[in-house]
């Protein structure tokens, strides 16, 4: 009994410390304002940046972080719909598969934005509504590299995964 007692106090010790850790981490970290910037088309790369936004959302917290994820050229491809590649050429991936996109509606359900670059979506003839996941006109900004610069002139600290 003495043990079966012990083990449930060490549970509640545990679990305890871990929710008084996350408190802490958004004290630790403070307030961040920061843009990540994917113009590569490897889903392997791809799904590890949505791994290490989530990651620092979960390190700083969702209230605590302001979070832009700029893409252009072949970062379009993060939300290029499968169905897609037939048709636009100069993109050799589509990674908008179901995975993908549970994972970004996921970290938009964080408030996580994602901009578009127009230049990108002219350029290759991308046709918002029918071959991006989930991007609407709001999303679309005049130049990808633009942004990522405007962003960093407004304080945002930049991280290219």
């Amino acid at each position: 009994m003495k043990t079966i007692t012990t083990l449930i106090l060490s549970a509640l010790l545990v679990s305890g410390s871990m929710l008084t850790g996350q408190a802490l981490a958004g004290e630790y970290y403070g307030k961040q304002k920061v843009v990540y910037h994917i113009n590569y088309d490897n889903p392997k790369a791809q799904a590890g940046a949505l791994r290490n936004i989530q990651n620092h959302i979960n390190a700083v917290g969702a209230e605590n972080l302001d979070l832009k994820v700029v893409l252009h050229g072949n970062g379009l491809s993060l939300l290029l719909e499968p169905d897609s590649l037939q048709r636009l050429k100069k993109f050799k991936h589509a990674n908008a598969d179901q995975n993908m996109t549970a994972k970004v509606s996921d970290l938009k359900g964080q408030g996580v934005q994602f901009a578009v670059c127009a230049n990108t979506v002219r350029g290759r003839k991308v046709d918002v509504m029918t071959d991006l996941y989930d991007v609407d006109d709001e999303d679309i900004v005049p130049s990808g590299v633009a942004e990522v610069a405007k962003l960093q002139l407004e304080g945002y600290a930049y991280i290219k995964p």
